[in-house]
């Protein structure tokens, strides 16, 4: 019985290898330094993928494929994983996944995953969006969160007040259907209307909800500027009571009064840490950054539907209340303490102010660039319809410093612009491949394996997301190939639409979309959902 066994472990073996051997892989990555995603340092090796998998990695060179590429001299990465991305609008049909899925942009980056929902605005239901994007997929993989600022709006509208136990109540279910659908945790917009109008007892209720499946709380915290480190206090309350993980979400210290507090700001989060809050980090990696030139109003100005707002503007004593909010908020938030700080990216109604900074207007108006004249501006354009923003706040030496922390991993806070409109951030366009060429390569601030680590496996181990965001044996195949020396960063505040350079191949699923430089068309993405039974995963950089 016992030659029997080991007979039949012989003949095993041996048909094993024959099939190994005779194994066709669809695409083998030939002799490139391999980046697991893990945070290790890299190491030369073939890649071979078959189907929508990472099939091998090792000595492929006897093995056949239909396609073989030399990568020798560039780094193999997993796909870059965007964990702040404005890709999914909170109404589907303004998504840029939708109106642009070749996203261009992202691809050109090595971006393969990205994920919609932040800052406390989702569509609603998520289902409903899932299920459209598994028929219409774009170029990238899609996951969810589910946005408090919706669920609000969707129970109570723009109400400035506490919500009924029944509206509480309502709330909750909605977060619950979308964590049943795949939502991947609770994203909030403390800053903005609706969210503005929560008590911290209302976000923890519904991240106790968020928690039952194992999602995270990913907040746009309350204050970024002279409130910030209230505001990481609460963030860490919400966690505690609400018994999830936390993402602070954009790390920063806006402001010219609070340059330099990035140190404070760290020594809270690694304390937060020491006492048991799971907290990490995103950041995009620029000195501004970008929302409607709404936020300048103080957030019970924008209460109700825009009607309302239009009314408050149109009473002269309530006009002057808020303009002098306004005025404090340039002075010492969002305005960085300069009008020619604040920059108009698009404005649908005049796009000829497109690019303009609120001094420049107010120069070609012929009016003073004062702070009153300014604030004045911002009510003008906000009875007008709005404008996106883009506000230079943050100083380049706490941009990196929050950069370099172990918990902090990248994102674009972008999303899928159409190419040529308006003049937004740059973020949209090159923050990952700004971290490549400006802190690794040029500063050496960071090593390539910390980057693509935090690019990666990083916010891959944040979210739960198994099999993506490193490089092995069974993992998706997820995989970018591209030139460390000469990856870069293309588009600039003045000239944003100019896509990244350096990135040689990009595959999703397995599929090339990006071959030798060159836009396939090909639109393999999936609609990533988290499954219930995943909870909190093992750090692949202490695996």
């Amino acid at each position: 019985m016992t030659r029997l066994v080991w007979y039949s472990g012989l003949v095993w073996l041996l048909i094993s290898q024959a099939v190994a051997q005779e194994t066709i892989y669809s695409v083998i990555l030939e002799g490139g330094q391999v980046y697991d995603g893990t945070g290790q340092p890299p190491f030369v090796a073939d890649v071979g993928l078959q189907g929508d998998r990472i099939a091998a990695i090792g000595d492929l060179r006897q093995a056949r494929a239909a396609l073989r590429l030399d990568v020798r001299g560039l780094a193999v990465a997993p796909g870059f994983i965007d964990i702040h991305s404005h890709a999914v609008a909170s109404q589907p049909e303004r998504s840029g996944v939708f109106r642009q899925p070749l996203a261009e942009n992202y691809i050109r980056q090595g971006v393969t995953t990205v994920l919609g929902g932040a800052d406390g605005f989702s569509p609603l239901p998520v289902e409903v969006f899932l299920a459209r994007y598994d028929v219409l997929p774009a170029a990238v993989n899609v996951g969810l969160f589910v946005g408090h600022n919706s669920v609000r709006r969707a129970v109570m509208g723009n109400a400035n007040r506490a919500p009924t136990p029944e509206e509480l109540e309502q709330m909750k279910a909605l977060v619950a259907q979308a964590m049943e659908a795949g939502a991947w945790g609770l994203s909030a917009g403390l800053r903005y209307v609706p969210g503005a109008y929560a008590a911290t007892e209302e976000v923890i209720a519904l991240a106790r909800v968020a928690a039952r499946y194992g999602g995270i709380y990913i907040p746009h915290m309350r204050d970024e500027g002279l409130r910030v480190l209230e505001s990481l206090e609460e963030t860490f309350r919400i966690g505690r009571e609400g018994g999830l993980p936390v993402q602070i979400t954009h790390a920063k210290v806006s402001g010219r009064r609070m340059w330099g507090k990035s140190t404070a700001f760290l020594a809270r989060v690694d304390a937060a840490l020491r006492q048991g809050v799971d907290v990490s980090m995103d950041q995009y990696p620029y000195t501004a950054g970008s929302t409607q030139i709404g936020v300048l109003l103080p957030e019970w100005a924008l209460a109700g539907d825009s009607a309302d707002v239009l009314a408050r503007l149109q009473d002269a004593a309530t006009r002057r209340r808020i303009r002098e909010a306004v005025i404090q908020n340039l002075m010492d938030d969002l305005g960085g303490g300069d009008p020619r700080r604040v920059v108009l990216a698009f404005c649908r109604w005049d796009t000829t102010l497109n690019g303009k900074s609120l001094a420049h207007v107010l120069q070609e108006q012929g009016r003073p660039v004062t702070f009153e004249e300014a604030a004045e501006l911002v009510l003008e354009i906000q009875e007008r319809g709005g404008c996106q923003g883009i506000f230079h706040v943050m100083h380049e030496e706490d941009v990196v410093r929050i950069l370099q922390h172990p918990r902090t991993m990248i994102c674009s806070d972008g999303g899928i612009p159409d190419p040529g409109v308006g003049v937004p951030h740059p973020r949209n366009y090159g923050a990952f491949a700004r971290v490549l060429a400006r802190y690794v390569r040029e500063q050496q601030l960071l090593t390539p394996e910390e980057a693509i680590y935090k690019m990666s496996g990083l916010p891959a181990w944040r979210l739960g997301l198994q099999d993506r965001g490193v490089l092995r044996v069974g993992a998706y195949a997820d995989v970018v190939v591209l030139d460390l020396a000469r990856v870069q960063d293309r588009a600039t505040y003045e000239r944003p639409h100019q896509y990244a350079d350096g990135v040689v191949h990009v595959f999703v699923n397995g599929q090339a979309v990006l071959l030798n430089g060159q836009i396939t068309g090909l639109r393999p993405g999936r609609a990533l959902r988290k499954p219930r039974s995943v909870g909190l995963q093992t750090d692949p950089a202490h695996e």
